[in-house]
């Protein structure tokens, strides 16, 4: 049996309250762009249900697009059946006789949605059952593990019925939460921390930096291709901002004493993060952090470093063991790329005893020997912005232009 439409639930997006629509909007504008290849298409929201109208394209297709999508809890491929009993009947049989093989056993879950309906979710059960048991040999009933389990669900418009549930990616949808800036090295964790923060409702933009020559094109590359990366779970472009850093960090080589360098450095990448924050209108500023995984990550230092900032820093992975997330960054395709042998900026002048509990006013101190600022601003002033593309189709670029 064709299924003609998919049923899509919202999951948390259900537990808002008067803001509710405003999210319904976004995950519809995602849905819309992820599905743009397939033009004959129609979406339709309410206030609790979302559907995709098929109309003859390709289920198979589209349920693997839509398994990606932030904001959809789950999905189900559904049959839309007049309010009428008999009517009801024969869809279901033509629904489980389509998926039923020799042994099989079922069971029938009816959600009453609408109470006017001539018959109590207990009498469906029954009419429904009994109308499959008669009619289908050899089938037979298990109310606890079934193996074809036929969702009823009783509407005011109609009655949809549907023999599989998809978990979708959950979350919330892309662009509901603000803009935040992700500080993206070429490490395995910084990726695995936008992919968080974009199942979060963030739309990121990434901020690199750059130190040649002390860091090669290559690594530049391997950047880039992250981005690409999480441009294609974000189902859109991603801005990169590549940041010129050799001068600043030139300069906090010569003017901070060794163990303090790398807290100097972090401070100094916050700084211009902030920067260009604020001229990016975002409201926050998000890392790959995660607590003392190493120097620069111990509460201490984030302390000292955090000073820089009144700006929210969000760390997803704050409390995440390593193993964890490499899990999470294989899922999600970085983890290759990734471990490319490419230094970046943060490992080429790391000290041979960094401090793991630096001092606010030290790090203060040796700062205020040298102004750092025309640095800083002459950095910002030279960034290099690049609108990193997904791997898509011809079709769901044409569809971006409409937005």
């Amino acid at each position: 049996m064709n299924y003609d439409r998919i049923l899509i639930r919202y999951g948390e997006i259900s537990t808002k309250g008067r803001n509710r629509k405003k999210f319904v909007d976004k995950l519809r504008k995602s849905v819309r762009i992820a599905l743009a290849p397939f033009p004959n298409v129609k979406i339709e929201a309410s206030h609790d249900r979302m559907y995709v109208l098929l109309n003859g394209e390709n289920g198979i297709e589209i349920i693997e697009k839509l398994k990606h999508i932030f904001g959809i809890q789950s999905f189900s491929p559904a049959v839309k059946v007049r309010k009428d009993l008999e009517e009801l009947k024969q869809a279901s049989l033509d629904l489980v006789s389509s998926l039923y093989q020799d042994g099989q056993t079922f069971k029938v879950t009816t959600k009453r949605s609408d109470k006017t309906f001539e018959l109590n979710t207990d009498e469906l059960n029954h009419a429904i059952g009994g109308h499959l048991l008669q009619n289908i040999p050899g089938i037979k009933v298990d109310v606890k593990h079934p193996d074809i389990n036929l969702r009823t669900e009783v509407r005011k418009e109609a009655i949809y019925l549907s023999c599989q549930t998809i978990q979708g990616a959950g979350g919330l949808p892309l662009g509901s939460s603000g803009k935040a800036m992700l500080m993206l090295s070429g490490g395995i964790d910084s990726p695995v921390a936008g992919f968080l923060s974009m199942k979060r409702g963030l739309e990121l933009e990434a901020v690199h930096f750059f130190s040649p020559p002390f860091t090669s094109e290559r690594a530049k590359e391997k950047v880039i291709d992250l981005t690409k990366k999480l441009a294609e779970i974000y189902g859109s472009p991603i801005k990169l901002h590549v940041v010129p850093f050799t001068d600043v960090q030139q300069a906090i080589r010569e003017q901070v004493p060794e163990n303090y360098t790398m807290t100097s450095t972090r401070r100094m990448m916050l700084r211009i993060t902030d920067e260009l924050r604020q001229k990016r209108e975002g409201l926050a500023i998000i890392t790959g952090e995660s607590l003392g995984q190493v120097a620069s990550q111990t509460l201490e230092s984030m302390f000292a470093i955090n000073e820089v900032t009144n700006t929210p820093i969000l760390r997803p992975l704050i409390s995440m063991d390593k193993n964890d997330i490499i899990k999470i960054a294989n899922e999600i395709d970085t983890l290759e790329i990734s471990n490319r042998p490419y230094e970046d900026c943060c490992t080429i002048f790391v000290p041979a005893s960094p401090k793991t509990r630096p001092k606010r006013e030290k790090v203060k101190q040796y700062e205020s020997f040298f102004d750092f600022e025309p640095l800083i601003q002459e950095a910002v002033q030279e960034v290099e912005t690049l609108i990193i593309q997904p791997n898509r189709d011809q079709h769901h670029q044409e569809f971006d232009d409409l937005f």
